[in-house]
């Protein structure tokens, strides 16, 4: 009786249909088995019952899981009348034929309560999104790394070749366009910006190509490379370095010393590493920082999240320490871009001011050590004004506050570059507050900083 029990059970309650893409999940409604076992165990009523009660309900337990598919949601459930009775030992009047001791299905929705990490099993399972996997740098490397190029340029020192200079590029656009550095096509000696130079672009699948300068900045250290394909060309995406965290994991990719096809990983140390902080004169500038391993011949090349998008051109590593890569933000080359489709050049202007971000602390400090200075809670501090400059000639003073700057309040000096952007020659209205608290407006009109032939 009990084994023809058992494998009626097996074939007339318990159904099992397996779905791809299904989750496990056990559902017992406000039952423990264990708990009825013991119950049903220490219960002086009919064996014969309590052997098929327990039957019933083990039988089911154990071949869902048998049949253990993590791909698979399946539910047990015990009707509730019958828990009832179960629970009170009232087994003997127990009708079968009315009331099913167990039942056994698939739910075929999909079970969305727990994210987990993707099983790494060797299978083609996507990691869920968010989500980091074995496969998550190999997958952004497989997605970027036709797009990225070998750039090979000559030197020449008085027409005389005496070298050749190595670097990376990143093709942009289906029409040829490559984003790379500067520095990798032309040195100190050399005419710049030159668009008649020529440059050696080799392609991850061999191609070889002949390409031509076409854009240069060497303030921002980024230049524009084209060649002409009559086959399609890889590219990659451009991200946005603004939505970049600090601890953010992101991959380099290059050609260090010609070695094609380089994939180095790091996280994102700092996001806006500011030019005067590494030392470097000249202008204002920013740089993403990352622990990223780069070498000699890694510069021009992508910097890329995890979604396989490019944040940042690499441009540079310091010689004296190790773990130290900086990029450019991909944000600033966009602008850059921009610029260069709008007039060819970029196109920047020039106050002659140096500038500092004030900050609570900084300002309780500067208040503390001289009783004049202006009662303020934000703004920009000059500590220097250069002499003949459109700063000097408008009436700037050192130790001067701004607060609004053509008619905005600012905080800070990324604000101040943003308001005026590309603006020339045009005049502008800044409210600025001196010693004991006075205010005054001053108008001044940007110069344009000498441009690069």
């Amino acid at each position: 009786m009990f084994i023809f029990f058992f494998f009626f059970c097996l074939q007339n309650k318990i159904k099992l249909q397996q779905q791809a893409n299904e989750r496990i999940e056990y559902k017992f409604i406000n039952f423990n088995i264990t708990s009825l076992m013991n119950q049903l165990l220490r219960s002086s009523r009919n064996s014969v019952i309590r052997i098929l009660s327990i039957t019933t309900a083990g039988s089911a337990f154990l071949y869902a899981n048998s049949y253990h598919d993590s791909k698979t949601r399946k539910t047990l459930s015990i009707s509730a009348p019958l828990l009832w009775q179960l629970q009170q030992g009232l087994v003997d009047n127990l009708h079968f034929g009315h009331l099913p001791l167990s039942s056994f299905r698939v739910d075929p929705v999909p079970f969305t309560g727990v994210k987990e990490a993707p099983v790494e099993d060797g299978s083609d399972s996507k990691p869920c999104c968010g989500c980091i996997g074995r496969y998550t740098i190999s997958s952004v490397a497989a997605r970027v790394g036709p797009a990225v190029v070998s750039l090979s340029v000559h030197d020449c020192f008085h027409g005389i070749t005496s070298g050749r200079r190595l670097g990376t590029g990143t093709i942009i656009d289906a029409d040829g366009t490559i984003l790379t550095c500067a520095h990798v096509l032309f040195n100190d000696q050399e005419m710049r910006g030159s668009s008649e130079r020529k440059v050696d672009v080799t392609l991850q699948d061999g191609r070889i190509f002949e390409g031509t300068v076409v854009n240069v900045d060497l303030h921002s250290d980024i230049a524009i490379v084209k060649i002409k394909s009559t086959t399609p060309l890889p590219t990659a995406k451009l991200g946005s370095s603004a939505k970049l965290l600090p601890g953010d994991i992101v991959v380099s990719m290059g050609c260090p010393r010609s070695l094609q096809n380089t994939v180095t990983a790091g996280i994102v140390s700092c996001v806006d590493r500011e030019s005067s902080d590494l030392g470097l004169g000249g202008m204002r500038r920013e740089y993403l920082q990352t622990d990223c391993a780069i070498n000699k011949g890694n510069s021009g090349g992508p910097l890329v999240n995890i979604d396989g998008e490019v944040v940042g051109v690499s441009t540079m590593s310091r010689k004296d320490s190790e773990g130290l890569h900086f990029a450019v933000p991909i944000d600033s080359v966009c602008k850059i871009l921009e610029q260069f489709n709008k007039s060819g050049r970029v196109v920047r202007p020039w106050l002659g001011l140096k500038m500092l971000d004030l900050n609570e602390l900084i300002i309780a400090q500067l208040q503390e050590t001289d009783a004049t200075f202006p009662d303020v809670n934000r703004g920009v501090l000059v500590p220097m004004v250069t002499p003949g400059s459109p700063a000097a000639r408008a009436g700037f003073c050192s130790g001067d506050v701004v607060l609004e700057f053509d008619g905005k309040p600012i905080a800070s000096i990324k604000e101040i570059i943003e308001i005026m952007g590309d603006r020339i020659g045009v005049p502008l209205k800044v409210v600025v507050k001196r010693a004991n608290d006075v205010s005054i407006t001053l108008t001044v009109i940007p110069e344009e900083i000498t441009p690069q032939t």
